[in-house]
Formats: C-alpha cells, sequence, structure tokens
C-alpha cells in the first residue's frame, strides 16, 4: 500500500494581475530569476532541461503553458522517483496567490523538511519581488 507524503502548502501573494503572473512562472527560463534551488544551473539539453542541485545533477520538467494557470515543475533524480513540485497562480483579489506545495520526500528527517519548507519562502519572496518591481520583463 502507498502511504502518502506529508506536505505543506506555501503562498505569497503578488500584487500583479494573475494572468501576467502566470506568464512569468510558465517560461522555464524565468525560474533562473527566482527558484534559487534551479538559479545557476538550469540549461536546455537535447532531452528537455537539466539542473544542478545539492543533491547533484538532475533532469528538470514543466507543465506545459496551459489556460488554468497551472504551472508545475518535477525534479527527476538518477535513481529514486521524480519529485513533483506542484504550483498554482489564483486570483485573490487584485492581485495573485501563488501557492506551492512541498511534499516530504520519503528520506527526509524533520528538519531537512523544515529547511526545504524556508528555502521555498525565500524563492517565493523573491517571485514576489522580481515580479513586483517590474524586474522580469513580464
Amino acid at each position: 500500500m502507498n502511504r502518502a507524503l506529508p506536505s505543506r502548502t506555501l503562498s505569497v501573494w503578488i500584487d500583479r494581475d494573475p494572468d501576467a503572473v502566470y506568464a512569468f512562472l510558465s517560461v522555464p527560463e524565468n525560474f533562473m530569476q527566482w527558484a534559487s534551488g534551479l538559479a545557476d544551473s538550469l540549461k536546455r539539453d537535447d532531452d528537455g532541461w537539466v539542473a544542478d542541485t545539492p543533491e547533484g545533477t538532475m533532469r528538470v520538467r514543466f507543465t506545459p503553458p496551459n489556460p488554468f494557470r497551472i504551472a508545475d515543475h518535477w525534479v527527476i533524480p538518477p535513481s529514486g522517483p521524480e519529485i513533483a513540485l506542484p504550483v498554482r497562480v489564483l486570483a485573490n483579489g487584485g492581485g495573485s496567490e501563488v501557492t506551492f506545495h512541498l511534499f516530504r520526500q520519503p528520506a527526509m528527517d524533520d528538519s531537512r523538511f523544515a529547511a526545504d519548507a524556508d528555502w521555498v519562502e525565500r524563492d517565493l519572496a523573491t517571485l514576489k519581488q522580481v515580479l513586483e518591481t517590474g524586474s522580469s520583463g513580464a
């Protein structure tokens, strides 16, 4: 029987139109401006996307552009199952709520899961800054 992974939903409100936020998030090259785990190393190769992460080089795949403002991505380690990273852009008031669902991986202890959540929160704060200051070109 498969066990459910513990999870946390992290979010940030961005003072930008949801379609503009999604347009930025739907472009993999833009992850380098806010997603620090991929920022310095995400690149396209003949088979898609690859990134150097703290756990080694991993393949990355992205949800294709869609009308639902779903900007999921998956990190695929050299061994083991791929890791889903669901991201949604929701209209909220006059702006956008970006949600990031973080799943605790089976080998992760409490402190590592908390550290990953802190990392995601920093990245979401960077995303907010990039989009609200207009330095993204979006």
